[in-house]
């Protein structure tokens, strides 16, 4: 008796919000680039141009970072943690926050 496979759903909640969020369009592989300063100038391209954001750029932007290195707790390489954390202060730099 074949039985039809059924797609696996996500397991993890935060995987379908990072790809589905009705807060930006991100660009693909925006979290993974080498640099802090690349990660801000990604997120502030996106969070600028995204017409589904319901909030202002700044606050989009800089939410979807925070959401993003908080879901991946404590898989987050120290490394890339560190990258992340200063893409934070690129993002408050690029939108004149500092």
């Amino acid at each position: 008796m074949a039985t039809a496979t059924k797609p696996k759903p996500d397991r993890r909640w935060s995987n379908r919000v990072t790809r589905e969020s009705n807060a930006l369009d991100l660009e693909p592989g925006v979290f993974l680039r080498p640099t802090a300063m690349e990660v801000a100038a990604s997120l502030k391209r996106s969070a600028d141009t995204s017409q589904r954001r319901k909030v202002e750029p700044f606050r989009s932007a800089m939410s979807m970072l925070t959401f993003y290195i908080n879901r991946a707790g404590k898989g987050l390489p120290a490394r890339r943690r560190k990258v992340l954390q200063a893409a934070k202060a690129e993002l408050r730099r690029a939108y004149g926050k500092i």
